[in-house]
């Protein structure tokens, strides 16, 4: 049972990071970027409005909270998209779309009464 506790902590807490790495414009944009293939660093840094080492920066956070992994080819930095977190951040978002979905669809219910009532 402790064991549980801890990995449910645990993931938490690496969620936490998560988020807290997506809070930032520049960071999304990576990530949008990255999602159509691995990037060296000099794409990168061109595709945003921000110094190399501003750029940098943020690739740190990213790969800190596990949103995207390098490797080194020769001697470039290739950033990837590690889709791993984004799973469990949809996981985590499942039950509030779910309850988002049956609110307005209860709305949508409500409507088309209240328009059959009128006529």
């Amino acid at each position: 049972m402790p064991l549980r506790l801890y990995t449910g902590t645990v993931i938490l807490l690496h969620m936490s990071t998560a988020w807290s790495a997506l809070a930032d414009p520049h960071r999304r944009a990576v990530l949008e970027f990255l999602r159509e293939r691995p990037r060296a660093v000099g794409e990168i840094v061109d595709r945003l409005p921000l110094t190399q080492p501003g750029t940098s920066k943020h690739l740190r956070v990213l790969r800190e909270a596990g949103l995207v992994s390098v490797r080194r080819e020769g001697q470039r930095r290739m950033y990837a998209l590690e889709t791993a977190p984004m799973v469990e951040l949809d996981a985590w978002l499942a039950p509030y779309r779910r309850l988002w979905s049956d609110r307005l669809d209860a709305l949508e219910r409500h409507l088309d009464q209240r328009a059959k009532e009128e006529e």
